[in-house]
């Protein structure tokens, strides 16, 4: 490597610093200066073989035919009301949790601005040990403000948005050290937003509204970047993940009508799927169909998802039942092996 490319990095790995230390983020810095030296010792090899480029790469072989395995349940001893969204640190599994102690009424009409009534609940970020031993209870959110979305971890951070339960109102953007558990309100948004991700290329934040209909990014600041209309119909995605180079890959949900034979007049089914957007193009590269089920019945990427991927193995955790659904909160295990790239 030349000196003046190693000076290079250096330079932006030092801005990022002194950026997030300006708004009390030194944690992602420190990510982004991990992240810029794996980048480093990775230089010159070949994306299939990076550790970076891994997921992007298998996640881009899977189709409708992969064969997918569930190899192991993991139950959770605790109540965990409605699941979100889950992240895994070298130490930690993170769980988000609506719980709900009054339900969202429709109104009529829309009332300033509203569809329906914000309703009541208490906002959940259940921090457990690999086992799923649960270690400590982060209530998250303020006033409407009670719904957490899906969540992401950076290598050193939890992302996790908070935000009324309706459409077109408002959230809050929190961190947590990963380490310390500490928790920071980054900023508030107005919008429903329910899910996000840090772009660790960019440094800036990534986040989904209601249904995921649209995409925000701001800058750790809080100052809205850019937005876009998401351009896929297929799904709804309910939790996310960055993926190098600048991309977010999601599970998610969409429940379609049943015809009046299969199910009755308001029956419905739930379509399950996987979707990988490029962040710099904001386009939909990928996605595919996931129609396996839960204890309860539901299809599995309903809400919680995180996949990871060691070459051309895939292993997808999630977690879609409730704590008062079929034998509770679950951590489910998929995993399936894509064809070798050509």
């Amino acid at each position: 490597m030349s000196a003046t490319r190693t000076r290079g990095i250096l330079t932006a790995v030092t801005t990022l610093a002194l950026a997030a230390s300006v708004i009390g983020g030194t944690a992602v810095a420190q990510a982004a200066n991990n992240n810029a030296q794996h980048q480093d010792a990775h230089a010159g090899s070949a994306s299939h073989s990076d550790p970076d480029t891994a997921l992007a790469d298998a996640f881009n072989r899977l189709d409708r035919t992969t064969a997918w395995q569930q190899t192991s349940k993991l139950k959770l001893n605790f109540p965990t009301f409605h699941t979100e969204g889950i992240a895994y640190s070298q130490d930690h599994i993170f769980l988000s949790a609506v719980q709900i102690l009054e339900p969202t009424t429709k109104f009529p009409s829309p009332q300033n601005g509203f569809d329906r009534t914000p309703g009541k609940g208490i906002g959940h970020l259940f921090v457990m040990d690999k086992a799923g031993k649960l270690q400590k209870d982060i209530i998250l959110g303020e006033g409407d403000m009670y719904h957490p979305g899906g969540i992401d971890f950076d290598g050193t951070n939890v992302w996790v948005p908070v935000a009324q339960y309706r459409p077109n109102s408002s959230a809050i953007i929190y961190r947590v050290d990963a380490n310390t558990l500490d928790v920071h309100k980054q900023f508030e948004v107005p919008d429903h937003f329910g899910g996000i991700v840090l772009d660790k290329q960019t440094g800036h934040l990534v986040g989904n509204t209601w249904g995921s209909r649209r995409f925000a990014e701001w800058d750790l600041q809080g100052k809205q970047l850019s937005t876009w209309a998401n351009p896929n119909f297929f799904i709804d995605y309910q939790d996310c993940q960055y993926v190098p180079n600048s991309k977010m890959l999601c599970g998610g949900i969409t429940n379609l009508p049943q015809t009046p034979a299969a199910g009755g007049t308001d029956a419905t089914y739930e379509l399950g799927g996987l979707a990988m957007m490029d962040l710099k193009s904001h386009t939909v590269t990928r996605d595919v169909p996931f129609q396996q089920w839960s204890t309860a019945g539901h299809v599995a990427t309903r809400n919680p998802f995180k996949m990871t991927a060691d070459g051309d193995h895939l292993t997808m955790k999630v977690a879609p039942d409730n704590g008062d659904e079929g034998n509770g909160t679950e951590i489910l295990s998929y995993e399936a092996t894509v064809a070798p790239a050509k």
